[in-house]
């Protein structure tokens, strides 16, 4: 399993869970979890997703979830799990 963290924070509006699970499931991503939480104005979001069946690379979907986040008003980033993992263990 090609297991993927994605990480969105900004501030709190209409529409960014809807927005990112679109393009999600529109490129075959299955979200495996998913935390959210809103502190004051500001939302952030933790998910762990299965990149198995996607079509395109690791890199353009991160940088069209960047794109997407620019749009929405947050900043959305992509690390594979490997990598989070090996950067926050201690």
């Amino acid at each position: 399993m090609k297991r993927t963290i994605i990480t969105v924070v900004g501030h709190d509006t209409v529409g960014i869970i809807a927005r990112v699970c679109t393009y999600l499931a529109q490129n075959n991503i299955n979200i495996l979890d998913i935390s959210q939480t809103i502190v004051q104005e500001y939302f952030n979001m933790m998910m762990i997703v299965d990149m198995n069946r996607a079509e395109k690379s690791f890199g353009e979907i991160a940088e069209e979830l960047t794109q997407l986040g620019e749009q929405i008003g947050v900043i959305i980033k992509c690390q594979s799990e490997e990598i989070f993992s090996q950067m926050h263990r201690i």
